[in-house]
Parts: C-alpha cells; structure tokens; sequence
C-alpha cells in the first residue's frame, strides 16, 4: 500500500489517523520536532508508526532536507497534516515533493484569522465590525471604537484556547491587566510554537453555531454535512457536544455560504472545518480550518456515516476519485458529549453507567486518577467523552444526554492547574469504529 506521511498528531496524543492508515496497510512515517513526546505517552499506535524522524531545530531547510532524503529512497503517496500549527509548514513542504495539498497562499492565510476577516470583506462578504490589536493599549482603543460586547482571541490561535468574551468595562480592565501582566510572554501551542501575541477583536454575535465539513479538490467540492454544535455557557469557549449531520438548520444555505467563504480564500485542496455563527442577519463565520475536524469529530462522523473518515482522508490525498466520497450517505444520526469537570481539583476517579444502551458507540477517558481537572475553559479541560447513534436526531441526543446524566466524576481537594495540556492518552471503554 501507500508511503504516508505525517506531520505532528492533533492534540499530541489523538492516534487516530495512524490506527486507520496502519489498519488500511499503509505504511506511516512521522515528522516531529519531539519524537519524546510520543514516546511518553505510551500509547501502542506510536509502535505501529514505521518511522519516526525528529527535526530539530524545526526549520524549512531542515524540514525540506530529512523529507526529501527519505522521499527519494522510500517515495511517499500522500502528506497528510491535521494540527492548525503545522499547516503552513506542510503547504511548503508538499510544494517542494509535488504532492497535493492546500496552497502554501491559502495556508497561511487561513492561520491568520485577522487576514481572514479582511479578504472576507474585500470580497463582499459581511464582516462583525473587527480590528487587530497588539496589547492592552491597542485592545482599549478597539472597545473604544467598536463598543461591547467583544470577543477577543489569538489572531494565530485554535481549539478555543484564550479566548476572552468582553461585556463590560470591568472585563475590559481585567483583560487588559492580564496583557500587561504576561509582558513577552504568550501562550505556549506546544512543539516549540509559541502565539503571535496578535489579537482579534470582534463584535459577538449570538446564535446557534454550526460546523461544515467539505473535502475539496480544485473547483470540485464534497459537502459532508453539518455538525450542530452546543458550547458551554461563557465565559467558556469550549464545545459541549454536537450532532452530525443535522438537520435543524438550512442545510442548502449553509453548503452555499460555506462554498463562498472558500472562494474568497481560494481554498484549492484538502479537509477543512468551517465554523459559522447562525446571527440574526445571517451565517457569520468564527473560523476556517484549513484541516479535517479534529476533537474526536472524525469517530463521531464515522459512526454516522458507517465508514472511516480518516480513511476517505487518505484516499483523497492519494488522488481517489472525489465522485466516490460524494456518495456517501448517513446511516445515522451521531451525537457527541464532552465529560468536563464541575470544580478545580485532583480528579480522584471516574464513575461509568453500569448499563450501557445499544446506541452508546464509543466511550473515551481522558484523564486518569491524580490529574489535575477543572470547568472547561476550553478545549483542552475535556476530561473525556461519548458518543451515541440513533436514526433520529434527537434519539441520538438522548441517549449521549443520558449517559452523561448517569456518569459520576470525582474531584477531590482543589490544587491550583499550571496550564491544560495534551494530558494523558485515551483510555476506551468501547472498541473502536472499525
């Protein structure tokens, strides 16, 4: 079978794509600025990764030099890349060994999410009044112009990390305190990538939000569907859970905003996640995810489907036929709840449903006995999660809403949390969707 490559996993521990390609017969190699990380977290797919190539310093000539030493001896089919820091860097590099990918313009485009908002408007598209900031100095004179309530987040960041929802002067006074109080320093994304220290700032808009998820070659587009997604209360920014592919929106108008949004950034190749805001005027975009969805969405969307999407990935890197995956059609409806913590603290265990009904698929822990947990305030504090399938919608949501009613998670004397990192490797307590 195929000669894959990998660049660094998402979230750093979510194997997924290496259990699929390695079950599918392809044969991985892995580029990684720390190979150690892998290795700590013990999981038994890093030992199904044929090889393993640590570039460090992570530069393009050194990352150019190892890729193509290998390439020449061993060729490789397909890059494969799912982790937002690394999407630039990948463009370049498929660039370099003639193989398909998203466009090195389009890439770092998209990881910049004030350039996003600008290239939106000059093609037509209405914007959230925004502005791009540097610091505490700048972000004042932005409320200033643009009035409250404001969301601010990092113009290079993902996964929800760091982002501030502002409603009053009083927020106002404590973001900007913090600012000024992390001087130089900003948030660490992990493998030696550190944030920009460049903010967004934007008008909130309320509203239900969904996901659109769209394989993309050239002028050909598959729309795979639409994922209804619920958050936490604010101030947190992380996801709740969603179902796929729902049905409770405008499907068409959300496939033909999303084809637009894609025009405007020239979106030519691969996987992307769109995030949308349903406002009062209209869809508003949060994000492009020049990607496949990460977060476990790919099982959830799997089990919907009844067919990896981590191997449709694969095969549209490899340059299998688009008319193919456009022929996909849900068997089911899929739900997916995040298992998060009440209170900051130790988590001393994890309390299951003794029973578990037909429709619960997949149930994931993420942390063990003696992390530290606490409130999800983003994406990273998920403590683990379900999934369930029903040939309805709101059966579906049932059934992942009663497991988690049913599910007991212990936190034990509060200890302050240094940051929310990838943690330990998933622990599943049901097989896998195979």
């Amino acid at each position: 079978m195929a000669h894959l490559l990998l660049f660094d996993l998402p979230g750093g521990n979510d194997f997924g794509v290496v259990d699929d390609a390695v079950a599918l017969g392809h044969r991985l190699t892995l580029l990684t600025a720390d190979a150690g990380h892998y290795q700590r977290l013990g999981d038994p797919a890093w030992h199904r990764i044929q090889r393993v190539i640590e570039v460090r310093p992570w530069t393009p000539t050194r990352l150019r030099d190892a890729a193509a030493a290998i390439h020449h001896e061993d060729p490789f089919e397909a890059l494969l890349c799912l982790i937002d820091i690394r999407i630039v860097d990948a463009s370049v590099l498929a660039q370099d060994l003639g193989l398909p990918f998203l466009s090195p313009a389009a890439a770092r485009l998209l990881r910049d999410k004030a350039a996003v908002r600008s290239a939106l408007r000059a093609h037509g598209i209405p914007q959230p009044p925004f502005a791009e900031v540097g610091g505490a100095a700048g972000l004042r004179a932005a409320v200033a112009d643009l009035g409250l309530p404001l969301i601010v987040k990092p113009a290079d960041g993902y996964g929800s990390q760091d982002v501030t929802l502002l409603r009053s002067a009083g927020e106002v006074d404590r973001t900007c305190a913090a600012l000024e109080a992390a001087g130089d320093g900003a948030t660490d994304y992990g493998f030696g990538v550190r944030a920009s220290r460049r903010l967004l700032v934007e008008r909130y808009v309320e509203g239900a939000m969904v996901g659109c998820d769209l394989f993309v070659r050239g002028t050909r587009r598959v729309f795979l569907g639409v994922n209804a997604k619920e958050r936490f209360a604010p101030p947190s920014f992380a996801f709740r859970g969603s179902c796929f592919p729902s049905r409770r929106h405008d499907v068409a108008m959300l496939e033909r905003h999303a084809n637009r949004l894609l025009d405007a950034v020239g979106f030519d190749f691969g996987a992307c996640h769109i995030e949308m805001i349903l406002g009062p005027e209209g869809p508003v975009l949060v994000e492009i995810n020049p990607r496949l969805v990460s977060a476990q969405i790919p099982f959830q969307m799997g089990y919907a489907f009844g067919r990896s999407i981590y191997a449709e990935l694969i095969g549209l890197h490899r340059g299998e036929p688009l008319d193919d995956l456009a022929a996909l059609r849900p068997q089911a409806f899929s739900t997916i709840r995040w298992l998060v913590a009440d209170t900051e603290g130790i988590l001393e265990g994890i309390d299951l449903p003794a029973d578990e009904t037909p429709a619960v698929q997949r149930v994931v822990l993420l942390r063990r006995p003696g992390d530290a947990v606490r409130p999800p305030r983003h994406n990273g504090d998920r403590i683990g999660y379900v999934i369930a399938t029903a040939a309805r919608e709101d059966d579906a949501d049932a059934a992942a809403e009663a497991y988690l009613a049913a599910t007991r998670i212990r936190v034990g004397t509060p200890a302050p949390i240094v940051a929310a990192g990838a943690g330990a490797p998933p622990i599943p307590s049901r097989m896998q969707l195979s």
